[in-house]
């Protein structure tokens, strides 16, 4: 077995205070995210992981793309019927998390789930590629499949049969507003003690901060 004692790196890079963030958690994550695209060292800063729980309560993370945050929240796509869209469809809600190493930072994101209207996923669909487009229908996310070359094949029956037309959205596949009522953004620091700011959204409809201890 390895040991990985000694595995560890110095967190110096920055602190969090309570007289440094905004009031509201979605300026600050706003903040967050453009500082993290403009560090060349960060790859993919839309990459998040996924958390939700599924039927014999173990939860089951995955990574995903962010691909757009307004005021209510964090919008993704997905496949419907995939394991991650029924747990969601099952409870409505999942954790998002963000981890940029080379800041130091992470962001813990509990919300409530609700799909898209129809019309905004059709209009994110038609924006992909034609190719991106096709592998959705093609496919049949977490399911089992006898092999490789059943996806290839039907992938190349597909390209033919819409080499000169418009790829459909698919009706079990589209987006899904992630709406958060709690929010903690975590900045590494020196001795482990971590800055923990947590912001968690009232029946008024405000949001409370509070410091965790690391």
């Amino acid at each position: 077995m390895e040991n990985l004692h000694d595995k560890r790196k110095i967190y110096d890079r920055s602190e969090l205070l309570e007289n440094q963030i905004k009031e509201n958690p979605m300026e600050q994550f706003r903040d967050w995210y453009s500082e993290a695209e403009e560090d060349a060292q960060v790859a993919e800063v839309n990459a998040m992981s996924i958390s939700t729980v599924e039927s014999d309560g173990c939860p089951r993370t995955r990574m995903v793309l962010l691909k757009a945050y307004t005021w209510e929240g964090f919008i993704f796509y997905t496949n419907y019927e995939s394991r991650k869209g029924k747990a969601i469809e099952n409870s409505h809600k999942a954790c998002l998390h963000f981890f940029w190493p080379d800041l130091e930072r992470q962001i813990i994101i509990k919300a409530d789930l609700e799909r898209l209207a129809p019309n905004l996923s059709d209009g994110y669909f038609h924006s992909r590629p034609k190719g991106s487009q096709l592998g959705a229908v093609v496919s049949p996310q977490s399911q089992v499949i006898p092999n490789r070359e059943f996806l290839e094949e039907k992938l190349r029956i597909l390209e033919s049969e819409f080499a000169e037309k418009d790829v459909p959205r698919p009706e079990n596949w589209g987006g899904y507003l992630a709406k958060p009522y709690e929010i903690e953004f975590w900045q590494g620091r020196p001795n482990r003690l971590h800055d923990r700011l947590i912001y968690n959204l009232n029946d008024d409809f405000d949001w409370i901060v509070s410091r965790l201890a690391p």
